[in-house]
């Protein structure tokens, strides 16, 4: 409540001496038939220098309310419920446990919900809200058999919150409110004490100490003058007892810094209204200090030092058979869905002109067609957004920067457009070149879509997948010097899978192989047994890229002497090879001992488990709350969170 907030700004040891002796001040104005303004001008000075000090931190932290309000979106609004027989959409605030829930493609889950029905060959949730993993995560109908099952292991469970990018289903509710996943957390962030910041507790020492100083020089100075409590003047004793304690009073009035407090608020909104202008929510202002004594920050990954949108980075064809290497590697700039970004050949040469390379240019027909998400740009959020699988719109955000065949002054005609064309402009020409026929969704056992298209009586099958799912189905392959298909022999099978390691092992990247066939003239149908004989177009690799910034950001912290550890929810490999990025790892070749998994820290003896503490750069798997309740706490360590 609002009343609430501006007692807060009240409850402090020093705002309380102050209220006191502004009361006692006036008290003394009264007793003594004082009038007119002068003979209140103290307590009055003092009375608007709390008022001004608590507005400043009211509407501070009321703004920040404000802005902390705007995580409700990641609460759904309605949901498609089984009600009477029928499916009808209510509030998701009237959904109870029990409810049969029906999801799909754009929904955002209403409530902590257990899969019953697959309504789709696959249904993919995007839960990085809750875990931090950078990738979609396949849910199914089976039961966990793993024993304490974090939430990356509930593959049958729909977390509130949680959207969904692929697939429909239905779920019946298991838990709404507090007692979802999202809820938990939010309860247990309430409930974690509210620790008083070191300038809060200096302030509280120079309070006390300050108390006890007044209290004993009012003490004093009233017991000195005793003697003259029976001076005349002061027409008796007790007259006399009075006003000498009006004089210590006054003593100890004069003696309050008045304007401490509102120097201290006012510092601290300045350092507020300076974070404000670098997005930083401060929910508090006491704890603006505190930045400036922290020793230890721990940073979730997805979204705060990734971006938290996948973008291809690399891509490897065949470039001859005749030559050697027999491959071509390309790199794409761009680590946001903003369709901005060059493709550069192994040399670091711009590409002048993409789709001169066959296999670029078919790579950019594949993915547009063989596709199932939207780019979009939202005009209020200034942003590019995506609608369906993050892998799928990096595919559609990597054919706008292949560019289009026979536009010579591509960049200078891309630019004459809106941002809102500019979305999937290069994509809507090839819908437009093709008509979509019949769809292969994706499936666990092939681990692959297809597509049949038709464009001028020519029927085309283009295929995504695992690489290993779709090579396995490869009898030729595309070559990028002529355009030329050639058999796919063992050579040039070993070199592919060979690339394919190094993107997935090294650089940690997720794969997708890309193929096309030739299909009869007048089909109108797919069946699994046509994906064979496929021809193959290239492996495109893609990530969750850091954002620009982090890499200066991790040394600057790391000079000023504060410790880093990067807390996520993605898988070990992931994280570690982001760390390597950014330069979290520094120039350690070995992460032993610096990277743990919740599981694996817990199953270390206490003696090491408190040498890990120390060393640990890493921790992945886990929700960050077991961070603060395990690991820093006792060490003592002033502690941030970036999320």
């Amino acid at each position: 409540p609002f009343w609430k907030l501006v007692l807060k700004q009240f409850d402090d040891l020093l705002v309380k001496i102050l209220i006191a002796a502004a009361v006692v001040s006036f008290l003394l104005a009264r007793l003594n038939g004082e009038t007119g303004l002068t003979a209140f001008l103290e307590p009055s000075v003092i009375f608007m220098i709390l008022a001004a000090n608590a507005a400043v931190g009211v509407i501070t932290e009321t703004n920040a309310e404000k802005a902390l309000e705007e995580l409700r979106a990641y609460q759904a609004d309605v949901a498609t419920v089984l009600r009477n027989g029928c499916f009808s959409i209510l509030p998701a605030t009237e959904l109870v446990p029990g409810d049969i829930v029906e999801v799909g493609v754009g929904c955002k889950v209403p409530a902590d919900m257990r899969m019953v029905e697959m309504l789709s060959h696959q249904l993919r949730v995007d839960q990085a809200i809750l875990t931090g993993e950078s990738c979609s995560v396949a849910k199914e109908l089976d039961s966990t058999s793993a024993m304490n099952a974090v939430y990356q292991d509930k593959t049958n469970i729909l977390f509130s919150g949680t959207v969904v990018v692929a697939g429909r289903a239905r779920a019946v509710v298991i838990g709404v409110g507090s007692n979802t996943a999202m809820g938990s957390i939010r309860d247990a962030m309430l409930r974690t004490e509210d620790e008083a910041t070191p300038l809060k507790k200096k302030l509280d020492e120079f309070g006390t100490f300050l108390a006890k100083v007044i209290a004993g020089i009012c003490i004093l100075v009233w017991v000195v003058n005793i003697g003259h409590f029976r001076d005349p003047s002061h027409g008796g004793f007790l007259r006399g007892a009075i006003h000498y304690f009006k004089v210590a009073v006054a003593l100890a009035v004069a003696a309050i810094p008045e304007g401490l407090p509102a120097v201290v608020t006012t510092c601290l909104a300045l350092g507020t209204k300076r974070m404000a202008r670098l997005n930083a929510i401060v929910r508090s202002l006491p704890s603006v200090e505190t930045l400036g004594c922290t020793t230890v920050i721990c940073s979730d990954k997805t979204g705060t030092l990734t971006t938290n949108m996948m973008s291809v980075s690399k891509v490897c064809v065949v470039r001859s058979v005749h030559q050697r290497p027999i491959t071509d590697e390309y790199s794409i700039s761009g680590t946001t869905f903003a369709p901005d970004g060059f493709i550069y050949d192994a040399s670091e040469n711009q590409l002048e002109f993409p789709p001169q390379s066959p296999c670029l240019l078919h790579i950019a027909m594949c993915s547009a067609l063989c596709n199932e998400s939207t780019l979009q740009y939202n005009p209020d959020k200034k942003s590019y957004e995506k609608i369906g699988e993050s892998t799928e719109v990096a595919l559609r955000v990597l054919v706008e920067k292949v560019g289009l065949p026979g536009f010579d002054s591509m960049p200078s005609a891309l630019n004459m457009l809106t941002k809102h064309e500019r979305a999937s402009y290069c994509n809507h020409y090839w819908e437009n070149q093709f008509r979509k026929i019949s769809v292969l969704d994706f499936s666990r056992d092939r681990k692959m879509m297809s597509v049949l298209c038709s464009r001028k009586q020519q029927e085309i099958m283009f295929s995504k997948g695992a690489p290993e799912s779709v090579m396995a189905r490869c009898t030729h392959i595309l070559c990028n010097d002529d355009g030329s298909s050639v058999p796919l022999t063992m050579d040039i099978r070993n070199e592919l899978e060979a690339r394919f390691q190094s993107f997935a092992g090294k650089d940690t990247l997720r794969c997708l192989a890309l193929a096309l066939k030739r299909m009869p003239e007048g089909q109108q149908s797919l069946s699994y047994a046509d994906e064979a004989n496929l021809t193959f177009i290239g492996l495109v690799g893609m990530l969750d890229p850091p954002r620009d910034e982090v890499h200066s950001a991790i040394h600057s912290c790391m000079s000023a002497g504060i410790r880093v550890i990067v807390v996520t929810g993605d898988n070990k490999s992931t994280a570690e090879s982001l760390c390597r990025q950014i330069g979290a790892f520094e120039h350690l070749d070995d992460f032993t001992g610096y990277s743990y998994t919740a599981s694996e820290f817990e199953g270390l003896p206490p003696l090491e488990r408190a040498n890990a503490l120390r060393r640990m750069v890493l921790f992945s798997r886990e929700w960050n709350l077991l961070i603060r309740r395990c690991l820093l706490k006792p060490c003592n360590h002033i502690m941030k969170w970036l999320q």
